[in-house]
């Protein structure tokens, strides 16, 4: 029996090839784009880290969940309180602690919510995170909607991350990491049984896999991975607030792995992307006489994504692949 296949899970030798001179042109970038746009590209690759970890639940499991944002926040808000007011605090010991925090969060919530399937697990999800929202919202102890300034990136020792170059390849590291540890997983038999899971749950649990629990460990997984992202926006930003655990950031990753297309995780990467490009090419759109186009960026990005998904359900990785057959074809 063949193991079920998400989408593009086997990536092409061309894509591989596309995908590796991604990486290199990311290490290349510090050398030739501005600071501006170096900040610009870090956030891109933060955003992509958080991509892949709902990819995970969503490409790889079949899980959509619209409160992932929450484990983001959590551990973006860990970074803030650990951080003292007049120095830095140590890389070593408070990465570990955020993303463990955002990973008991996830496991927490991941023992009801799991439970739970279709629709029922999506406004779950949804309700949980609504209420870290509104408890971090609503107390002034934990910052309050004005959230947590962190005046010192995290203090690594061997390198200075308050160097923003530094800060990149940092990032970078980590980008890479967590894209190579996932591409394992996904062919582990761990990756094996949540694939199974989301092709025919009943079908697995009929030949002996508890689905709970590889669910409870996906779902905690997933939150981990998310809270290295949210450590990862809080060294770079400096200021963390409810708005990064609120539905709308959940909103855009969802729409961000949908756009690159799921379930590969390389998807994830290209989707996050092409919506940070696309959403700052839509906002700096030109006004026409005293119509404000770039005002209206929601409405254009949502035409977009639209567009990709009505012509290319496999995301902008599915018309990669496209565009690569008919050319080997053409030089048949």
């Amino acid at each position: 029996m063949s193991a079920p296949k998400s989408h593009l899970e086997t990536l092409p030798r061309g894509i591989q090839v596309v995908l590796a001179l991604g990486f290199v042109a990311l290490a290349a970038f510090p050398f030739v784009g501005s600071e501006f746009y170096q900040q610009m590209v870090t956030r891109m690759m933060i955003l992509a880290i958080f991509a892949m970890s709902l990819d995970l639940l969503q490409g790889v499991t079949g899980l959509v969940s619209l409160g992932h944002a929450a484990y983001f926040g959590i551990a973006g808000y860990t970074l803030a309180f650990l951080t003292p007011q007049g120095e830095p605090v140590s890389l070593w010991w408070t990465l570990p602690v955020a993303v463990l925090a955002a990973g008991a969060a996830a496991l927490v919530i991941g023992f009801f919510v799991v439970r739970t399937k279709g629709i029922y697990f999506i406004m779950v999800t949804m309700a949980f995170a609504q209420m870290v929202f509104f408890l971090f919202f609503d107390n002034r102890a934990l910052g309050g909607s004005d959230g947590i300034y962190i005046n010192f990136r995290p203090d690594a020792g061997l390198f200075d991350l308050e160097n923003k170059t530094v800060f990149y390849y940092f990032t970078l590291f980590c980008l890479i990491v967590v894209y190579a540890f996932l591409r394992r997983l996904l062919w582990s038999p761990f990756g094996r049984a949540l694939s199974g899971i989301r092709v025919n749950e009943h079908r697995m649990r009929a030949v002996g896999f508890g689905s709970f629990s590889y669910k409870l460990t996906a779902f905690t997984l997933a939150g981990a991975l998310a809270g290295l992202a949210g450590y990862l926006w809080g060294a770079q930003t400096g200021f963390v607030n409810p708005e990064l655990m609120g539905f709308h950031q959940s909103a855009h990753v969802i729409m961000m792995i949908i756009l690159g297309g799921m379930g590969n995780f390389a998807g994830a990467i290209v989707g996050a992307f092409a919506f940070e490009f696309m959403l700052e090419l839509f906002k700096d759109l030109p006004d026409i006489g005293n119509f404000r186009v770039g005002k209206h960026w929601q409405l254009w990005m949502g035409m977009f994504i639209v567009l990709v998904i009505c012509f290319a359900p496999r995301g902008l990785l599915g018309i990669l692949q496209k565009l690569m057959q008919r050319k080997g074809a053409g030089d048949e």
